[in-house]
C-alpha cells in the first residue's frame, strides 16, 4: 500500500489479467486496491484508445508500475 500512497496524483501503468495495459493518473484507492485513474489510455497488442476516468477492481490488476 505504501507504493500506492506514494503514487497518488502521479502516472501509473496497470497490467490487467486480460493483458490490457491502462496508463493514467492515480487519483484514489481503497483497502481492497480498487483504484480510480484519470486521463487513462488503454493499450493492447494492436490499438491504443483514450478512456478518461475509470475505476479498476484490485482483483483484476496483475502489476502496477509507477511512471
Amino acid at each position: 500500500m505504501k507504493m500506492l500512497e506514494e503514487s497518488l496524483n502521479k502516472r501509473v501503468a496497470l497490467l490487467l489479467k486480460d493483458n490490457r495495459v491502462l496508463e493514467g493518473v492515480l487519483s484514489g484507492y481503497d483497502e481492497y486496491m480498487n483504484m480510480v485513474l484519470e486521463d487513462v489510455e488503454e493499450s493492447n497488442e494492436s490499438l491504443t484508445r483514450k478512456l478518461g476516468t475509470v475505476v479498476i477492481r484490485g482483483s483484476n490488476v496483475v502489476r502496477i508500475v509507477p511512471k
